[in-house]
């Protein structure tokens, strides 16, 4: 095979991995921050924290579209992490373990945001059925 064709061969990014945890965190921001604040104790730190960044209240007043974009964003990013699985890797030896760690990574980094929007999600939906 043609030595100049294997470098064409492009690794997947980590980009899809990343903008999901980017939408997973303004979850964790607008619902699951100030609960957690609240809950300890730590209502005054929530009251400068929305006094600084009165953008968390926009967050929580329309949680239903930031949480439609998160879940459009991470199975957009799964199913672009899915469909690059079986990608081939370089076949330079350093080029291929940094395209398997790149995949690695990714899925972790999606996996962590996953776990972040349901985080977010059950205080957001589903805590005021459970705590009390």
């Amino acid at each position: 095979m043609n030595p100049e064709a294997q470098t064409e061969v492009n690794s997947p990014s980590s980009l899809p991995a990343f903008l999901s945890l980017f939408t997973s965190t303004g979850t964790l921001i607008c619902c699951a921050l100030p609960a957690l604040l609240v809950s300890i104790g730590a209502g005054a730190v929530m009251a400068g924290l929305i006094e600084t960044v009165p953008q968390i209240t926009w967050l929580g007043r329309n949680k239903v579209y930031v949480f439609a974009f998160a879940a459009l964003m991470l199975a957009a990013s799964g199913v672009m992490q899915w469909r690059a699985r079986s990608m081939p890797c370089p076949t330079d030896p350093v080029k291929a373990k940094a395209c398997t760690r790149t995949r690695r990574v990714s899925w972790i980094i999606w996996w962590i945001s996953v776990a972040m929007f349901a985080i977010g999600a059950f205080f957001a939906f589903f805590a005021k059925y459970f705590l009390f």
